[in-house]
């Protein structure tokens, strides 16, 4: 199911968070998420249950109304498709053929790069037709080089961190006394400490990998990687997995845990922001009443665009101005001028005071605000504060009483900033529910008057739908979630 927490001109899509204890029915992936369609002036649709994981049907197609009665049948076929997609080889498994593989003489180790598993010597013929490849030691302790990146945008696309920011982030943990590394999806991250670690030159650092790629479980015990999926906060093996994290998050003997988590730039914010919430506070119950009301240090790596939500979500949160960037993908590349930077950053709820950012790459500490700024990100006298997101020299409007991107100019007509090339005299969107321009929908005095009605509406009827058909989709051909994220990423690059 194609949804996100963005909407077009005809109607939104909202995530409902989970409440009050209700199940949600499970596909492949966990617990599925519960949407709600949004349609402008403030009608919803029905709520109905999609995959977590999967933005896109042909990769998961579970699909469920809230209030539907689902057959035995219907039951077993699910049960059936859960058992058919799980992995064939247990975590336990993968270990054992690990420590076997390691003792194999250096010339017998193979990895077939169709399967994408490591050969042990019986293997090797069910495998003679596929493409193998000799394995050395270094390559071991590197599977995210080794293992072929998921490429499917809109299910589980993996970005990976380059030497440069895996670098900074590790140096950038050390420096602040953190000793245990809580990585969710951030294998090379689990990579470069497991590699500090080898060298014994620096205090040892624990960590554990949280990911939804099983393949990872053929390099590490069962106590560096469990199978997760971060939009959920679901283990796939269970209360094992669950109490290998519990285990983790528990502080002893002067330890500091921190959380770093890189999640797909298509996954929703909401659902993101509660499996968090959820991390943080199994972290807070296992410590001290010291941290009873204190949130577990974070680093969240996300589009800077992406800052109004995540501070809705997290108002402790700080974005920074470091950009993260990544080996294989074409855009997100640092650099020093306009199109060229990443768009990518850091976002945390660690002071922004104590996160050095390299001086050689640009970046100086801005006394004023007290964070370390890109140096093309200059303080405003006006604004009080280094107001640039995207890396660029802002310019001050002192029409709009604020800073805003160079490209833009201010239109009477809008009486806003915007692109020259903008739909002059619309204005800005405001609410998406009733149409003023003084709110948005989240302040919309209305936008819970359905629930209100609907309610009524089921009590006279005996608590049954009036209609139980779908929703009419719309004649025009909508875009997909993806090319809607991309032509917004283009406009906030201009």
């Amino acid at each position: 199911m194609d949804v996100t927490e963005a909407n077009d001109d005809s109607f939104g899509i909202e995530v409902i968070l989970p409440q009050g204890g209700k199940t949600a029915p499970c596909c492949p992936h966990g617990p599925t998420l519960l949407f709600e369609k949004v349609c402008k002036g403030g009608e919803k649709g029905r709520r109905f249950y999609a995959c977590s994981a999967c933005r896109d049907r042909k990769d998961c197609n579970f699909f469920q109304w809230e209030d539907e009665k689902v057959s035995e049948a219907r039951l077993l076929a699910r049960e059936a498709e859960k058992q058919s997609k799980r992995p064939l080889v247990t975590q336990q498994e993968y270990c054992s053929r690990f420590r076997k593989f390691s003792a194999l003489p250096l010339d017998e180790k193979k990895f077939c790069q169709d399967c994408q598993i490591l050969l042990l010597p019986g293997l090797a013929e069910a495998h003679s037709s596929h493409r193998s490849i000799a394995v050395s030691t270094a390559q071991l302790t590197r599977p995210s080089v080794l293992l072929r990146p998921l490429d499917n945008k809109k299910s589980n696309a993996q970005y990976l961190f380059t030497e440069r920011s895996s670098h900074f982030l590790l140096d950038s943990l050390a420096a602040l006394g953190f000793t245990k590394v809580l990585c969710v999806g951030t294998p090379r991250l689990q990579e470069l400490i497991k590699l500090r670690n080898l060298d014994q030159k620096h205090e040892p650092m624990k960590s554990l990998l949280l990911d939804i790629d099983f393949r990872y479980a053929q390099f590490y015990s069962q106590d560096e990687f469990c199978h997760y999926n971060m939009f959920n906060h679901h283990f796939f093996d269970g209360e094992a997995s669950s109490a290998v994290l519990q285990a983790f998050l528990r502080e002893a003997d002067g330890q500091k845990v921190v959380m770093v988590a890189d999640p797909p730039f298509g996954g929703l914010v909401k659902p993101l922001a509660n499996t968090f919430s959820l991390i943080s506070q199994r972290w807070r119950k296992l410590q001290t009443s010291d941290s009873s009301n204190t949130e577990m240090p974070m680093m969240w790596i996300f589009p800077y665009f992406l800052e109004p939500r995540i501070l809705e979500c997290f108002p402790s949160f700080t974005m920074l101005d470091y950009q993260v960037d990544y080996d294989n993908h074409s855009l997100y590349k640092h650099g020093k001028t306009g199109r060229k930077q990443s768009p990518v950053r850091l976002f945390t709820n660690i002071s922004p005071k104590d996160v050095v950012l390299p001086k050689d790459e640009g970046y100086r500490f801005c006394s004023i605000c007290q964070r370390f700024v890109f140096f093309l990100n200059k303080h405003c006298a006006k604004c009080n504060v280094c107001p640039s997101k995207d890396g660029r020299e802002w310019k001050h409007c002192s029409t709009c009483g604020k800073c805003v991107k160079p490209s833009w100019k201010h239109c009477q007509a809008c009486g806003r900033c915007a692109l020259p090339a903008h739909p002059c005299g619309q204005g800005e969107d405001g609410c998406f529910n009733c149409g003023s321009q003084e709110h948005k929908r989240k302040a919309c005095p209305l936008k819970d008057s359905h629930r209100i009605s609907s309610h009524r509406s089921k009590a006279k009827s005996g608590g049954k739908n009036v209609s139980r058909h779908p929703l009419v989709k719309p004649k025009a051909k909508r875009m997909s979630g993806g090319a809607r994220r991309a032509k917004k990423m283009a406009a906030l690059s201009k």
